[in-house]
């Protein structure tokens, strides 16, 4: 089975979506993409454990006496009386060298200057967020707000996948702070963005983008930035917290829309969208699948004209604090009304994340295994199978014929045994890994681990730390989902995002090689998030496994510790 694990590092990681040409309108469109939305999902893979990882807690929802849920369903069930959804596929993200994780903001100390206007309910919760230790935690409790009143509980179990929802807020300081078009003027008058790669031209790359000089098409994929700073350094904090919460890569693009002008025509895509209506107002118009195989689409539509659709099953005007959800596969159009402009952020997930692509990598490795280790799969064929198979027999009552199909569905039913369920799980779950923003700290978790302590880094390496640990420091890892223990080829490697660029891919996957006789130690680390593990408790075979495996993962800030490390 070493090789059908090894096999596992070639899987397909999917098919990028196709481009879509604009459709002519007499207003441009400008569309910012600051980063792919390739998707992958982690899995979580069963092993083991000496401790029982603690389960997150979603916190209270925030409810809203002026906000309004609308759901083309009709049924929202125990929801509260309002909440919010807004979608649009693209993705905002900055290029800061790697391995330099942000720090989650906290309210501004007296004097302090500063543009964010820290009195918002952005800005609140993601104060709020500092205060929350646990990472699952704080991804759930930004994603309960993000729908809010909309209890999360209820918007997956009968709306996720399944309807278009519109949350209706009367709030236009909902999202302030999270990205403006003061901001886009700024990024592009100080930042380099280069056209033709922060800034598509036409028929660049697979995602459609407008500019202001015209409409044209590109990816919603960002480059490289020699510029240190973030394009958006809070775009990207909203980002890094969520994706946790989809157990998949979250992406956005930014939309600046002018007055009495369209973006695209009509179609759909192939993710989940959640649209953000940040500036102005636009009106959207949302359709079903028209037929069953577009339900839930694997890729994005082409154009549709109008008379393709039928009547919306949602039409509404968009302003500022408002959310519109909707799954893969509802077409939807949009366009800017006389005298206002539009500046929206789609969040968009679950690309190419579902069952049939988890079986598609699956089952060719199972036949593989199970013609390695059962004869039943090596036997030959009927010497005469052809005379009764096939196409012009299918309307055959032969009983050979019976008895071959009959034989299929056992062989097909025998497969499971020999899939390599995990080994698959293990690999989307490395992807993931990759695809994943680099994580974002709290104060607590910057004070506790190696990014707050006074260090420089050579030859890849952190020296002069001056702070040791012991067998009595206690540690934990620094967030839940930014490492994975994945075997290859008879070894064991720990993949972690927290050398990851904010630019997409920018950086090789990084890895660490885990020694077999701290295998069961890793993985104890793993699965006791957010509790304490005392270095000595760690189950290795000596106590210089336990320092070398815990003083390993600390210096590549991996860990964090229940004390601050006293330096020497």
């Amino acid at each position: 089975m070493d090789g059908v694990r090894a096999s596992a590092g070639l899987l397909r990681r999917g098919r990028l979506r196709r481009r879509r040409q604009p459709q002519s309108h007499g207003g441009s469109v400008l569309a910012l993409p600051l980063r792919p939305r390739k998707i992958r999902r982690q899995l979580r893979r069963s092993v083991a454990s000496r401790m029982a990882a603690l389960r997150a807690q979603t916190l209270p929802s925030e409810d809203s006496e002026d906000s309004r849920v609308e759901s083309t369903s009709g049924d929202l069930g125990g929801a509260l009386p309002g909440g919010a959804a807004a979608t649009s596929d693209a993705h905002l993200a900055a290029a800061p060298p790697a391995g330099t994780p942000a720090t989650l903001p906290g309210p501004p100390v007296d004097g302090a200057d500063g543009g964010l206007p820290w009195d918002s309910p952005l800005q609140r919760v993601l104060a709020e967020l500092n205060r929350i230790p646990s990472s699952r935690r704080r991804a759930a409790r930004l994603f309960e707000w993000l729908i809010a009143p909309m209890p999360p509980d209820h918007f997956y179990r009968r709306l996720w996948e399944r309807e278009a929802v519109l949350v209706r807020r009367q709030d236009p300081t909902y999202y302030q702070g999270l990205f403006s078009t003061a901001d886009l003027d700024s990024m592009l008058r100080n930042e380099e963005v280069q056209f033709g790669q922060t800034l598509k031209p036409p028929g660049v790359g697979s995602r459609p983008a407008r500019l202001a000089a015209g409409s044209c098409t590109g990816p919603a994929a960002p480059c490289a930035c020699s510029a240190r700073q973030a394009f958006s350094a809070t775009v990207w904090q909203f980002l890094a917290v969520l994706q946790e919460q989809f157990g998949s890569m979250a992406g956005s693009n930014v939309y600046l829309t002018p007055p009495n002008s369209q973006g695209f025509a009509p179609h759909y895509d192939d993710i989940e969208a959640f649209v953000l209506q940040l500036e102005g107002r636009k009106l959207w118009r949302v359709y079903r699948p028209r037929v069953p195989t577009e339900e839930l689409a694997l890729t994005s539509s082409p154009n549709f004209s109008q008379d393709d659709l039928g009547e919306p099953v949602l039409q509404t005007v968009l302003e500022p604090g408002d959310l519109l959800y909707f799954p893969r596969g509802f077409i939807h159009q949009a366009e800017c009304q006389e005298g206002a402009h539009s500046l929206h952020l789609t969040l968009s997930t679950y690309q190419r994340n579902t069952w049939g692509d988890f079986l598609e990598a699956v089952l060719p490795l199972a036949v593989q295994a199970a013609m390695e280790e059962n004869v039943e799969f090596r036997r030959g064929l009927p010497r005469d199978f052809m005379d009764y198979m096939g196409a012009q027999h299918s309307d055959s009552k032969d009983p050979r014929r019976t008895a071959f199909m009959e034989k299929v569905r056992v062989l097909v039913a025998r497969l499971g045994h020999f899939a390599p369920v995990d080994a698959v799980a293990d690999q989307r779950a490395k992807d993931f890994i990759h695809d994943s923003l680099p994580p974002v700290l709290t104060d607590r978790e910057r004070a506790l681990s190696v990014h707050g302590l006074p260090i420089r880094w050579e030859a890849g390496g952190p020296v002069n730390v001056g702070a040791q640990l012991t067998t009595e420091t206690e540690v934990h890892m620094l967030q839940d989902g930014i490492a994975r223990l994945v075997g290859e080829g008879g070894h064991l490697f720990l993949y972690y995002t927290v050398e990851n660029s904010r630019v997409y891919h920018l950086e090789e996957p990084k890895c660490l090689e885990i020694y077999p006789q701290q295998a069961d130690a890793m993985e104890l680390l793993l699965r006791s998030y957010p509790e304490f593990v005392r270095v000595g408790d760690l189950p290795c075979d000596s106590v210089e496994d336990q320092l070398s495996l815990a003083t390993m993962l600390y210096d590549k800030g991996l860990l964090l510790t229940k004390m601050p490390l006293a330096l020497s």
